[in-house]
């Protein structure tokens, strides 16, 4: 009699363990994250790890570079911003371009002429080599998003500009202004469009949005009357001009001279 009251004891707690083990299985079960993974894959290179990623980026990549390789133009020589102490052939040019086409928006849009170009030293990423130019060679001179800007400065201003460029000793592209650094450090003879600078006057000068936000502590930019957003990337800028021209111009006239 005691060994079935112990067995009926025994039996009563298995049955409990048993329905113990089976509410518990069936409850939901909370997962926390413990540890992640990730790699990086390139898609700008081929990755023989994720062929079918690479075959799905194929055509994109290939349409891409067709169109980076076209050939715009032809260049006669290496233009690079490290050659030269006040201007360089590669800044000339870049400035040069913004007033040219920078006009053509300028005077449909506001009836107006931009006299003057200054963008930055800094803002010039790469080269300008001899042989065959394509769109590429335009995303690695300018790969930034910035607009072509034009603002409206006093005579006061533009010989502010005179001052920045002598104090920074860089050459800054520039076209549209020529001055003489005389032997006590100041600008003289600065002429504008061939024209001695009228202080009085309003001189539409042609920059990129972030050197007229005062970047590059350009803050005589601050100092605008007007301001105008030409929507115009200086990056197409550059693809327009290159497209406009057979063989590219070299600028060898004098801006800047000293004394």
């Amino acid at each position: 009699m005691v060994k079935l009251k112990k067995y009926n004891r025994f039996l009563k707690l298995f049955v409990i363990f048993l329905t113990s083990i089976s509410i518990f299985s069936c409850s939901p079960k909370n997962y926390n994250v413990t540890k992640i993974e990730g790699k990086q894959i390139p898609v700008t290179e081929k990755n023989t790890e994720t062929p079918e990623i690479e075959k799905f980026i194929k055509p994109y990549r290939d349409h891409i570079n067709k169109d980076l390789d076209s050939v715009l133009a032809y260049c006669p020589e290496t233009m690079d911003k490290s050659v030269g102490k006040w201007q360089t052939t590669i800044g000339c040019l870049l400035a040069d371009a913004c007033v040219e086409r920078g006009n053509l928006v300028f005077k449909k849009r506001e009836n107006k002429t931009i006299d003057l170009c200054l963008l930055n030293h800094g803002g010039i990423r790469a080269t300008l080599p001899k042989g065959n130019v394509t769109t590429r060679s335009a995303f690695e001179i300018m790969p930034f998003e910035n607009n072509l800007v034009v603002l409206g400065l006093k005579g006061e201003q533009v010989e502010e500009i005179t001052a920045y460029i002598i104090k920074e000793k860089k050459a800054q592209p520039l076209s549209g202004m020529t001055f003489t650094i005389g032997k006590d450090n100041k600008a003289k003879n600065i002429m504008v469009q061939g024209k001695p600078l009228d202080l009085n006057k309003i001189y539409y000068v042609a920059t990129n949005d972030y050197l007229a936000n005062r970047g590059d502590n350009m803050n005589f930019f601050g100092k605008s009357v007007e301001k105008y957003d030409l929507n115009y990337k200086l990056r197409n800028v550059l693809i327009d001009y290159f497209k406009e021209v057979d063989t590219i111009p070299v600028p060898r006239d004098i801006r800047i001279t000293e004394e």
